[in-house]
């Protein structure tokens, strides 16, 4: 098993449980035909169901990441963390910068490439970027799954 998986499936699961308790929570109040307790019981009911959507979305993205991963080390293709780093394991920020300009000037010459992007969103977390990373994992993600079909 992939190191990080098991964590995010307790945590899923311990997800689950709190989505149980408090749906059922939400049922009941709604029963209760009180329009208080209606309200309370509506906001139980949606509020889990958002996260809920959120965390389908977060693993859809890992298992999407995961496939180009695979694919791009079939192709021997798959980025090496090779960067400089200070003796307590920081990345040397002048190294970071200038491979964070070349995986940039790469996404922009291809913007239809998942490759590119997912690229760039490592560079990023070695910026030290780690909501743009995110960002490129997405736009990766959105571009892998359109050429596949």
């Amino acid at each position: 098993m992939r190191r990080g998986v098991l964590p995010a499936v307790v945590v899923t699961a311990l997800f689950g449980l709190y989505l149980w308790a408090v749906v059922g929570k939400g049922i009941a109040l709604v029963r209760t035909g009180d329009p208080f307790g209606v309200t309370m019981g509506l906001a139980a009911l949606v509020a889990p169901l958002v996260c809920l959507g959120l965390i389908v979305r977060e693993w859809q993205l890992a298992f999407t990441v995961q496939k180009m991963a695979d694919l791009l080390a079939e192709r021997g293709e798959l980025p090496v963390d090779d960067l400089p780093r200070s003796p307590g394991g920081r990345i040397d920020r002048a190294a970071a910068d200038a491979a964070f300009e070349v995986a940039r000037a790469r996404a922009e010459a291809e913007p239809d490439s998942w490759k590119a992007w997912y690229l760039l969103s490592f560079a990023y977390d070695a910026a030290g970027d780690r909501k743009r990373a995110r960002a490129g994992l997405r736009k990766a993600s959105a571009l892998f799954r359109a050429a596949e079909r």
